[in-house]
């Protein structure tokens, strides 16, 4: 029973929107499910047993974002009539209005400390806003066709947008300027994100395609076409090792980032799934769809240490290609086709009973044949090696020496941003030095002009 474990499940649906679910995100507590839908109506579900949901009604238009600030306090919806509302999730429902931008807003997010709000539009603009003064702080327009959406870096010194106009743009917070630019889409980029450690981005596309760039050496490391449309939305798992995605092909989709590979694909949406995400510990995640649901799962997979996933896959009679780690970068973009090893899962069956064994023919092997290698057959790899055990050490000194280059690199990076504050604040004590100097060269002059006359 072990291995079933393994499977996401559905744990509950929720109903209550009249039209297409466009976006979701769980409050920091976990106890709270927020949901925004073309029928302009924020729905706010109390995930205790037999606890009553709200509605909020406001917006004149479709809903289109929607995000809990980092504490839980707020919760801020974006709309198709060209506002942001930030909303008290209580019973009241009192909110307060932006007004935002010119064409419709596609998107909204909370910085991590939760003291700006960024916003894209159809106006080609990226707007950041003061959540505590509630005004407009700046704008950032470079894109040249609709943005549609806009995200803060874990730390707020950067924000990656992408948009119509096929590129994926990042930008520094303190100079309000474009510091690079992807433009590898051949269609729109539908959705961006950070992954929680700052170090990754990925971008997905109308054209299918599901891209990861590592931002310290602006390279793509990971390119993924598991979907056969257009993806919608996407989400990191808390410890960047998976990551989730919603498509119009009416799946959500589970990679695994370690591996690079596709490991799920979840049937319960009758229709498109336009939004998917992850709660703040990982351990579930929502999807919506056109089907006017609202799905959240129990994620499952990832209770396994990682040591017991290595040693499992260390074993396997056909053993995958080597884990793309996230501080590992192939020599060019590793490109994972839909024909990859895949493990389907049916949530609702035509009843709308749950299940946890409907898996597809063509997916991974059997859980039986899984459970008979876990009772110890003779595999292929041992016999080739002779010394299992050995293997098994080698992996785990490899990722051992790869945390510790991590937290190298972590190290590094804060020694270099502190050198750079530094710098920064000698320049502008320079500038200010030679200031005075230049004043007091003008008050000289003057002086003796005054003498000669």
């Amino acid at each position: 029973m072990a291995s079933v474990m393994e499977d996401p499940t559905l744990e509950r649906h929720f109903k209550g929107h009249k039209d297409a679910v466009t976006c979701a995100d769980f409050s920091p507590n976990r106890k709270q499910l927020a949901s925004g839908s073309v029928d302009k109506s924020l729905m706010i579900w109390n995930l205790a047993p037999k606890a009553r949901a709200f509605r909020f009604i406001g917006h004149q238009d479709v809903i289109t974002g929607v995000q809990f600030s980092p504490f839980g306090k707020l919760v801020a919806t974006s709309s198709k009539d060209r506002t942001v509302r930030l909303w008290t999730p209580s019973m009241k429902g009192e909110s307060t209005v932006f007004k935002a931008h010119t064409a419709a807003v596609r998107s909204v997010a909370f910085s991590h400390d939760g003291q700006r709000l960024v916003t894209a539009s159809d106006d080609k603009s990226v707007k950041v806003w003061s959540v505590h003064r509630q005004c407009f702080v700046y704008s950032l327009s470079q894109h040249t066709n609709w943005v549609r959406c806009a995200r803060f870096s874990p730390d707020g010194r950067l924000i990656a947008s992408c948009g119509d106009d096929r590129s994926v743009r990042l930008w520094d917070t303190s100079t309000k300027h474009c510091i690079n630019c992807f433009t590898d889409y051949g269609e729109s980029a539908t959705f961006v994100d950070f992954n929680s450690s700052g170090t990754c981005i990925a971008s997905s596309g109308a054209d299918s395609t599901l891209k990861i760039w590592d931002l310290r050496t602006n390279k793509l490391i990971q390119h993924y076409q598991v979907h056969s449309a257009r993806i919608n939305s996407f989400s990191f798992h808390p410890s960047n090792n998976y990551l989730i995605s919603g498509s119009s092909d009416s799946t959500v989709k589970i990679l695994d980032l370690l591996e690079g590979r596709l490991i799920y694909t979840l049937h319960g949406h009758k229709g498109a799934v336009i939004t998917v995400a992850f709660s703040r510990g990982g351990d579930l995640f929502a999807s919506g769809g056109a089907d006017s649901q609202v799905l959240m799962w129990r994620t499952n997979f990832d209770t396994k240490p990682y040591q017991d996933v290595l040693q499992q896959h260390s074993r396997r009679a056909t053993p995958d290609p080597p884990p793309h780690l996230a501080d590992i970068h192939p020599r060019g973009p590793h490109l994972h086709h839909s024909h990859s090893r895949v493990e389907e899962w049916t949530g609702v069956d035509s009843a709308g009973r749950t299940g946890s064994t409907a898996e597809a023919g063509g997916g991974r092997r059997g859980r039986r044949e899984d459970e008979e290698e876990e009772r110890g057959q003779t595999h292929p790899l041992e016999v080739l090696s002779g010394h299992p055990s050995s293997v098994d050490s080698i992996l785990r000194h490899i990722v051992q020496q790869l945390d510790i280059l991590t937290q190298t690199v972590s190290v590094l990076e804060e020694r270099l941003t502190l050198t750079e504050d530094k710098l920064k604040e000698c320049l502008v004590h320079q500038s200010q030095i030679l200031k005075d100097i230049s004043g007091h060269g003008c008050v000289c002059v003057c002086v003796c002009v005054c003498v000669r006359m």
